[in-house]
């Protein structure tokens, strides 16, 4: 399947230090604002990534008025608490201009864990394919495009848009 675009704003939810996913925003014309809780990798963004605008916050409660023509968070939303994936699922979707893209990642799951990975305590929660699906029809949202991945499938990722 092949989408199309306009170049213009995009938003990183979960940006860490940037990378790859900047550099192909970048070279397809777009102009990156990146949001991350980690005031350190919002500093290496910036120092990685220059020319955009990085914001050390935190997407539940973060605001703006702008409007972005792509919004990716990718394997970011799921380190939320459960009780903030609805209104969090939302946010992208009100932020996305018309004829947007929204590219996210999710668990096929319902509920919240945690799990150890190199001494740190990550936690994970999800509201599920169909609730998440349904979050983003409720929010005037196309869905395009779900597929699992990652054995065992739980991961799960959609691109959306506004039509």
């Amino acid at each position: 399947m092949k989408f199309t675009y306009k170049a213009g704003n995009a938003l990183d939810v979960g940006c860490g230090v940037g990378g790859r996913l900047i550099r192909i925003m970048q070279n397809r014309g777009f102009s990156v604002t990146g949001l991350d809780v980690s005031k350190e990798m919002v500093g290496l963004a910036s120092k990685n990534h220059p020319n955009h605008n990085f914001i050390n916050q935190d997407i539940c409660s973060w605001g703006t008025s702008e409007k972005f023509d792509f919004i990716v968070a990718c394997d970011s939303i799921f380190h939320l608490p459960l009780a903030m994936q609805n209104p969090v699922v939302s946010k992208p979707c009100q932020l996305l201009a018309k004829g947007g893209i929204l590219m996210c990642t999710f668990v096929n799951a319902e509920g919240e864990h945690a799990d150890q990975w190199r001494g740190e305590t990550f936690c994970y929660s999800s509201i599920g394919i169909n609730e998440n699906v349904r979050e983003l029809i409720n929010n005037g949202l196309s869905v395009l495009h779900l597929e699992l991945d990652r054995y065992p499938e739980r991961h799960v990722y959609v691109i959306a848009t506004r039509p």
